[in-house]
């Protein structure tokens, strides 16, 4: 005879007012991913803007003070510019993916009692907060990082 173990602690289950609350938080997942996403559109798009907008702006202070006409440094910097852009649409897009996810699977394992959505649906929330965690880190590091160059720096200068 096989026996099949639950991975449920305690033998928790959803009862009515837990399955409010979560259609209400996938709802609000959803939308917020949505509109996460339209606003990487809108970031990527203004990377677009921004790069003609700092090459025609160069262009335009070289034409004015007669300074020589430096192509490649313009074009990297436009280049450059709408690349940093486009990383910051990219970072972003994957905590909002995992949260559409989350929403749309725990919607499904809700409305269709099953298990197996519910089980994605948890997984995508887990992956969302991991992603923020792991950003979060790099980002204390980073500035951890800036703080040690510009302390240095400042001593230097002593």
């Amino acid at each position: 005879m096989e026996t099949t173990e639950s991975s449920s602690l305690f033998s928790l289950s959803i009862d009515p007012e837990t399955k409010v609350h979560l259609l209400e938080t996938a709802r609000w997942a959803r939308f917020l991913a949505i509109i996460g996403m339209i606003c990487l559109g809108l970031l990527v798009l203004l990377g677009v803007v921004y790069s003609i907008w700092i090459s025609s702006a160069i262009n335009r202070l070289q034409t004015q003070m007669s300074f020589p006409s430096q192509s490649t440094y313009d074009r990297g910097l436009a280049v450059g510019s709408a690349f940093m852009f486009v990383v910051m649409a990219v970072v972003g897009f994957f905590p909002l993916l995992y949260m559409l996810r989350f929403a749309s699977q725990m919607r499904i394992a809700l409305y269709g009692n099953d298990q197996e959505n519910l089980n994605s649906s948890f997984r995508n929330l887990k992956r969302y907060f991991r992603y923020f965690g792991v950003i979060t880190l790099v980002g204390m590091g980073i500035w951890i990082i800036w703080l040690l160059v510009m302390g240095t720096a400042l001593l230097s200068l002593r």
